[in-house]
């Protein structure tokens, strides 16, 4: 099943003026490397950072781990999941303490994970990890391919998104309080990063 903008709206956020749209998220998902994915064990969240692939043909997210362990056991026990992925700038210092902030995008996505079983399921979507990262490399030329016994090693999931929403702040400066309300902030704070 294709990705359907219409069936998977992007989630309202207070501050529309940061909102990205889903040609900006699906972009932004090829490009960052490290994703966080969230599950649960009855009340206790477990996150975990790892390298992932978005198929915008499934519209779903891709990772694997070891074949045991507790990313394996909150799969197999509770469905619902959540991703994040971001990219951060420079830092943006203000004289209201309220708009201290920094330059960011990132992407939150909310779905249902799944172990995938079948070892043709699991290598094509290894293989999209793959390419996803070394693209230029080929399998069988640059590298062995992907064994049944690796397959076996591995656990791959994939998390199936139900909302997903992207935001991007890459504002130059934060904003500062109005002339006379409170002194200029001094010109050597803007030197951070």
């Amino acid at each position: 099943m294709a990705y359907n903008p219409k069936k998977y709206p992007i989630n309202q956020s207070r501050n529309k003026s940061l909102e990205m749209d889903d040609n900006w998220i699906v972009k932004f998902l090829n490009e960052i490397k490290v994703g966080h994915i969230s599950t649960l064990n009855g009340e206790q969240p477990f996150i975990n950072p790892t390298s992932f692939w978005y198929s915008v043909k499934n519209h779903e997210i891709y990772f694997h781990s070891n074949a045991y362990g507790r990313m394996r056991y909150n799969a197999e026990n509770t469905s619902k999941a959540c991703f994040e992925c971001f990219r951060s700038g420079r830092l943006l210092p203000s004289n209201l303490a309220l708009e201290v902030s920094f330059q960011y995008e990132c992407v939150i996505a909310f779905g249902n994970i799944r172990v995938l079983n079948l070892m043709n399921e699991k290598r094509h979507m290894l293989n999209g990890l793959l390419h996803k990262y070394f693209g230029e490399m080929e399998s069988g030329k640059d590298y062995r391919p992907i064994t049944d016994e690796e397959l076996k090693q591995t656990s791959v999931y994939g998390i199936k998104i139900n909302s997903w929403s992207g935001k991007r702040n890459w504002e130059d400066q934060a904003e500062q309080a109005e002339c006379g309300e409170w002194p200029d902030l001094d010109p050597k704070w803007f030197d951070f990063y």
